[in-house]
C-alpha cells in the first residue's frame, strides 16, 4: 500500500502495519520518516530493536532467523533493514518474498531504500513492497527549488517561528536546496529570533553568529590555500556533530562552481564575465578568493575533484567503500592545493 508522507503521522496513530518501506534520496526527509515510525513503535510497546545493514556480504538468512525467533526481552520488536544499494540480489529477493508471505507476529519491519528507478520498481520484490497488503510504502520525493521557500516556511512554523518573505528567500538562497543545511539554519534561528519573529537581520545575524568551526569558514580556508587551518576546521565540525552530508554539500557546491569557471576560462571567457554569469553569481568580495583557488588547478583537475566529491557521496550513503571523513579531509587539502600524509582508508 502506498502512503503519502503527509499522511504518515495520522496513519501511525492507529494500528501499525507489519512492514514499512521508506524509499528516497533526500536524507533528511527519509530520516525523519523513519524516526516517526520508530517513535510510533516505541509508543505502542515495541521495545526491542535490531538493525541489519544489507551490504554485499550480508547474510539474508539472519533476517529470516530474526523474524522466526522469539524475543527474549520483549513481546514486540522493531527490525530495521537498510539496503543502501537498493538492489537485494537473488538471495535478498528470495528472503524478502519469504518474509512478506508471512510477516513475523508482534514485529514491525522497517526497510530503508534509496530511490528506486523504473526498472527496479518492476521487479518482483519491489512490487511486493509497493503493492503488498502487509506493507506500507513511502516514496520520499526531493523538494524542488520552487517549493523550497514554502518548505522553509512550514519548518519555521513547526519551530514556532514566523518569517518575512525576504528572510525566507535569504535562507533558501544560502542553503541552495540542501535540506539538512536548512534545518540547521532554522535551529540557529530558534535561539536568535526575538518573540518568534524572523527578519532579514535575524538571518544575517545567524550567519554572523555561526559556530566557531563553520562549514563556510572551512571553504574559505581551503580556497585560500590554508590547508592546515582547513583540516582543523574540519575536525572541529566533526567534533560538533555536523553531518558529513552537509559538509560535502558545501564543498561540492564550491568545486562545481570552480570546475565551471575553469572550463569557461580555458575556452577564452574572461573571468569577470564568468563570475557574472555564474548561477548564483560570484560576489565581488569573494572573487579574489575564488580567483586564487582557480590558479591552483586546471579545468580537468577541478572536474576530477568533482568526481571525488561524487565518490564521497556514495561513501556517505554506504554505496562505496571508505571513510567519508578521511575523504573529506583529502578533498579539502586538494582544494587548498596541498597533499598531506593521511591514513589509508
Amino acid at each position: 500500500m502506498k502512503l503519502n508522507p503527509a499522511q504518515l503521522a495520522k496513519h501511525l496513530q492507529g494500528a501499525l502495519s507489519p512492514v514499512y518501506v521508506v524509499s528516497g534520496d533526500e536524507h533528511l526527509l527519509c530520516q525523519e520518516a523513519c524516526d516517526a515510525i520508530r517513535a510510533a513503535t516505541r509508543q505502542q510497546g515495541f521495545s526491542e530493536r535490531q538493525v541489519f545493514n544489507a551490504d554485499p556480504s550480508f547474510d539474508w538468512g539472519s533476517l529470516l532467523q530474526a523474524g522466526a525467533s522469539l524475543s527474549l526481552f520483549a513481546d514486540k520488536r522493531l527490525l530495521e533493514l537498510r539496503v543502501p544499494s537498493g538492489k537485494p540480489g537473488d538471495k535478498g529477493t528470495a528472503a524478502l518474498l519469504h518474509y512478506l508471505a508471512r510477516p513475523a507476529e508482534d514485529t514491525v519491519l522497517l526497510i530503508s531504500l534509496p530511490k528506486l528507478d523504473g526498472s527496479t520498481q518492476k521487479t518482483k520484490w519491489a512490487k511486493a513492497l509497493i503493492d503488498g497488503a502487509d506493507a506500507v510504502f513511502l516514496q520520499i520525493w526531493p523538494v524542488e527549488t520552487t517549493q523550497l521557500p514554502q518548505w522553509i516556511r512550514q519548518r519555521l512554523a513547526q519551530a514556532g517561528l514566523a518569517a518575512s518573505a525576504a528572510a525566507v528567500e535569504l535562507i533558501a538562497a544560502r542553503v541552495e536546496g540542501n535540506l539538512l543545511a536548512a534545518a540547521q539554519e532554522i535551529e540557529k534561528l530558534k535561539l536568535l529570533a526575538s518573540a518568534g519573529q524572523v527578519d532579514v537581520d535575524t538571518v544575517q545575524a545567524a550567519v554572523a553568529d555561526s559556530a566557531r568551526f563553520d562549514v563556510f569558514g572551512l571553504i574559505d580556508a581551503a580556497l585560500n590555500g590554508e590547508a592546515s587551518h582547513a583540516l582543523r576546521m574540519l575536525e572541529g565540525l566533526r567534533g560538533e556533530g555536523v553531518e558529513t552530508a552537509v559538509i560535502l554539500w558545501a564543498l561540492a557546491r564550491e568545486v562545481r562552481l570552480l570546475a565551471s569557471l575553469a572550463q569557461q576560462y580555458s575556452q577564452g571567457v574572461p573571468l569577470e564575465k564568468a563570475f557574472s554569469q555564474a548561477r548564483p553569481p560570484v560576489w565581488d568580495k569573494r572573487r579574489p578568493l575564488v580567483s586564487k583557488a582557480l590558479q591552483r588547478h586546471s579545468a580537468a583537475r577541478w572536474q576530477q575533484l568533482l568526481m571525488d566529491a561524487q565518490r564521497i557521496d556514495a561513501q556517505i550513503k554506504g554505496q562505496a567503500i571508505g571513510d567519508p571523513w578521511i575523504s573529506l579531509s583529502r578533498l579539502s587539502l586538494m582544494i587548498a592545493g596541498q597533499r598531506l600524509a593521511l591514513p589509508a582508508e
